[in-house]
């Protein structure tokens, strides 16, 4: 399995998740619902750019200013809020050997994206959703 296909797995993995593609073909757009009336709200967008794999992912901004700071692969979200989104540069680093950032890590920041929009819903929806913050 490549990269773009086990990101897209995890994304795929939270309780509501879908992908659609209102972009094009190019940009998977990962939003949550909690039934199949909703439209459901974007945490996550997956698209191949010139310089690698991206993915854009909600964040709190102070985390968001320090996973920049950190990591040469984290830039503010590319056509997004760069306040509350950052871009990840999947294979920026990881094609040449040099990544700061692991997988795991990634996974751990579209949890958090995930997370933060799920905790924007309606208590109804996020129980459908059965989310619970405080589990490990």
């Amino acid at each position: 399995m490549d990269t773009h296909e086990h990101v897209r797995a995890h994304l795929l993995s939270f309780p509501g998740a879908f992908e659609c593609f209102p972009f094009g073909p190019e940009t998977a757009v990962f939003k949550v619902a909690a039934s199949k009336d909703s439209t459901g709200k974007v945490f996550a967008l997956l698209w191949l750019s010139a310089d690698g794999l991206r993915l854009n992912l909600k964040c709190d901004p102070a985390l968001a200013q320090q996973l920049r700071s950190a990591y040469v692969e984290v830039e503010p979200g590319y056509h997004m809020n760069k306040r509350h989104w950052n871009s990840v540069v999947l294979e920026r680093a990881w094609t040449s050997g040099q990544a700061g950032l692991h997988f795991e890590q990634v996974c751990d920041m579209a949890e958090d994206s995930y997370d933060l929009v799920v905790s924007a819903l309606p208590k109804k929806d996020r129980l459908r959703l059965d989310w619970h913050p405080e589990r490990p």
